[in-house]
């Protein structure tokens, strides 16, 4: 679609703040790229930042959206960036980031990029700090679950919060209320001598399911994790988006035969975190970090 005037663009485009309805929209979208949502993650994304989501609209059409999720004064993540097929190319993406922008104000920003869009984003001010792969093989039922494997319910809320703040660059407590809470899902803990030494999550998504995050003091607790939660999954396809540097990562997924599927960029405008990246054998969701 092409618009005849610049005034008649502006008068007819909106961008504003989604409700929840509306992020439930952007995940059929994001399903619809072929991005494959998981089943729950409206709730979970929209309690992360409730006003962190934006719709563009073109007379009253909904036409685009982005996130820009601020999980604290320093740090946010965009995601979601989509804009309808025959509305590209007219500068509805120019609008929808600037309303990003303006939401996040001065913070660090993170994303996950897919190939065609990194120098895009380079435009924009980012970098690359490393690639995060997507791996994807077919769950098998664990013979036997350790005793350390704990249901997360029975983990102190704030020895999580603790653990997983060691992992990830901000505090994102109501996000990880909902997310630990899925349906048709997992959240499990390795717990040894009292103390939390990982955790994971899995989740059922529009094709089979998904691990995200997937944190681990080191590669056997992860590999035990990985064991419990592709138990959930027995019979079915399942993805894990490990960061490329994580040689244990790596052979996790090389010893249960996955195969690559897909590739991000991590990209940060702004000093990249500083974050453990051999303790990260599964990052959360390529959306919100």
């Amino acid at each position: 679609m092409q618009f005849t005037t610049n005034q008649e663009w502006k008068m007819n485009l909106t961008v504003s703040s989604m409700n929840s309805e509306e992020v439930a929209l952007a995940v059929d979208w994001a399903a619809r790229e072929g991005w494959n949502p998981g089943l729950h993650d409206t709730a979970c994304f929209y309690a992360a930042d409730p006003t962190g989501f934006f719709l563009a609209r073109f007379g009253g059409k909904p036409v685009g959206c982005i996130s820009a999720v601020a999980y604290d004064e320093r740090f946010a993540f965009a995601g979601f960036y989509i804009v309808e097929t025959e509305y590209r190319t007219q500068g509805i993406g120019h609008a929808l980031v600037e309303k990003a922008q303006d939401h996040v104000g001065g913070r660090i920003i993170g994303n996950d990029t897919v190939v065609a869009q990194q120098e895009t984003y380079r435009r924009l001010g980012f970098a690359v700090a490393h690639r995060n792969i997507r791996f994807q093989g077919k769950a098998t039922r664990a013979l036997l679950r350790p005793s350390e494997i704990v249901d997360l319910s029975v983990v102190p809320l704030d020895d999580l919060l603790a653990y997983d703040r060691k992992m990830f660059p901000a505090p994102r407590t109501s996000f990880l209320r909902q997310w630990i809470r899925q349906p048709e899902g997992a959240a499990l803990g390795h717990v040894k001598k009292g103390r939390l030494s990982g955790y994971g999550v899995i989740r059922k998504c529009r094709r089979g399911y998904k691990i995200g995050p997937l944190f681990a003091d080191d590669e056997e607790t992860a590999g035990i994790l990985f064991g419990a939660l592709t138990e959930t999954a027995a019979g079915h396809s399942f993805c894990l988006d490990i960061p490329e540097p994580n040689a244990g990562a790596q052979r996790l997924v090389t010893r249960h035969g996955m195969e690559k599927v897909f590739e991000t960029a991590r990209m940060y405008r702004g000093p990249a975190p500083i974050l453990p990246l051999e303790k990260i054998f599964g990052v959360t969701s390529f959306e919100l970090g």
